[in-house]
């Protein structure tokens, strides 16, 4: 197979598997979920599609147990739009990038503000020291 083939296959899927979740799963353990991808096997036979949830390890783990539930009617959803000769197998797996670099960023929010107050500080007392000069000198 070629991988442009693999590729275009696996952008379906995910695309399949996001609005199936999005619009017709009404699972209430399936929330805050993101499918950031998906990628195929060789031969078509298995896709793993890697998705995100915001929020606890148990509500991850909670929400993949409902996509794992629902992962029959999520099959013959992407098996109606891939027409390939065995259905993709789908796997769901869970990526915490986003939430780690999510993470990543409130610590940088936290630590750069302080930075940014010292540097404020130092050029309040560079701009009174000209003015002081000025007015000694007239």
């Amino acid at each position: 197979m070629s991988s442009r083939r693999t590729a275009r296959v696996a952008s379906v899927i995910r695309e399949v598997v996001s609005t199936t979740i999005l619009l017709e799963l009404r699972d209430p353990r399936i929330k805050n979920v993101t499918v950031l991808g998906a990628e195929v096997s060789p031969d078509l036979r298995y896709a793993k599609v890697r998705i995100s949830v915001m929020g606890t390890e148990k509500e991850a783990a909670l929400t993949l147990h409902g996509l794992n539930s629902a992962r029959g009617y999520i099959q013959s959803k992407v098996a109606d739009r891939v027409k390939t000769r065995y259905t993709p197998e789908l796997r769901f797996q869970i990526d915490s990038g986003v939430q780690k670099s999510a993470e990543a960023s409130k610590i940088l929010r936290e630590v750069l503000p302080a930075e940014d107050e010292e540097s404020d500080e130092v050029m309040l007392e560079s701009d009174v020291n000209p003015e002081d000069e000025s007015a000694g000198e007239a």
